[in-house]
Parts: C-alpha cells; structure tokens; sequence
C-alpha cells in the first residue's frame, strides 16, 4: 500500500470512527451515566468486535451479504430492533451510576463486540473500508493491514466520546438535566437507523 493510500486509509478510519453514530452515542451516554473507567469495557468491544467484522467482511462475508440479498435485509431487520432496544433503554434511563437503580449497568465487553455485527454504521465502514483499500493482488496483507489501520485509530476515537460524557457527569447531575439527555440519546441513537431505511 503507497504512503498516499495508507494516509487515506487512516483518514478514512479516523473520520468513520470519530463522527456520530451508534456506537458513539451509546458511548457517550455510557461515559455520563457510568463513568470513564466503567465505560472501558464497552469501548474494548467496540473496538475488538469491529476487527472482528473488518476480518470477516474482508475475507468474504461482505461479498456473501451481496450475493444473497435476504440475508442482508435479515441482518438490518435484526440491527434495527435491537438499535431500537438500545434507544429505549438509554432513553428511559434516570440517574447516574453512583446513585441509580440496581439494574443499571454499562454494556458488557462481549455485549459491545456483539453489537458490532448488527450496527449498520459499522457494515458499511467495512464494506467500503475492504471494497477501496484491500488489494486483490494481496489479500491477505491488505485485509490484515485495513483492520490493523482501524484498530489504531478506533481506540482513541471511540474514547473522545466517552470521555465527552463523563466530563458532562457533573452538568448532569441534576435529574432533570439527565433525564433530558438520556431521551435526546435514545431519540439521537434510534435516529440513526435512518441511512439504513431510505
């Protein structure tokens, strides 16, 4: 891969990873209600989970998905009912971690990298990551290096967001403040199946 290639690459990966999205949102809502170091779990699986994704789309799975149509309406169906889950989870949400509800937990690790296979954001950063970088001539190694590419970058990218929302912990102390933002979360995460419908 050219040094041209290789910093569009990493351009391409930090834009992706960095704008709004599913995993962002949930992330930052995470990092208000639970914290930095509680929200790290989440983080890791995002970015493990998305690996694994990359990995799978670019040594096959997408062009799979292209073949058989069903399968990919499936996959959208099922991302968009779980999305849906998730937004009302988070926007029905009340208090803060250190003075909430028992139940009220961050995403697990497994729950996050598992996330990854029905978020629609993070299909069509694969797809067209593995479409415009990996190299036919070298399968391998540029599968190996896109993914590698995204891994260094996604890290740091999804932590802006959780730590954005832990430094808002303090704003949103007051309950009323909170409950509107967790409504404007799960209102923001459910509005982003709208690409995936038009």
């Amino acid at each position: 891969m050219s040094f041209d290639a290789s910093l569009a690459l990493l351009v391409y990966a930090f834009v992706t990873s960095i704008t709004p999205g599913p995993n962002n949102f949930m992330l930052l809502a995470s990092g208000v209600n639970f914290g930095f170091a509680k929200t790290i779990p989440h983080m890791l699986g995002i970015s493990i989970g998305f690996l694994v994704l990359l990995l799978a789309v670019g040594f096959g799975l997408g062009a799979v998905l292209i073949a058989f149509p069903v399968l990919d309406t499936a996959l959208k169906i099922a991302g968009g009912v779980y999305l849906l889950y998730l937004a009302w989870k988070i926007a029905m949400s009340r208090s803060l971690s250190s003075k909430g509800e028992a139940k009220a937990r961050p995403m697990r690790f497994i729950d996050a990298a598992a996330f990854q296979w029905v978020n629609p954001k993070a299909w069509v950063m694969a797809i067209t990551a593995m479409a415009v970088y990996a190299v036919p001539e070298h399968p391998f190694l540029s599968v190996a290096l896109v993914s590698i590419a995204f891994t260094v970058v996604n890290l740091p990218s999804v932590s802006v967001w959780a730590g954005f929302g832990t430094a808002l912990r303090g704003f949103l102390s007051d309950p009323v403040r909170l409950k509107l933002f967790n409504i404007a979360m799960g209102v923001l995460l459910a509005v982003t199946l709208w690409p995936m419908l038009r």
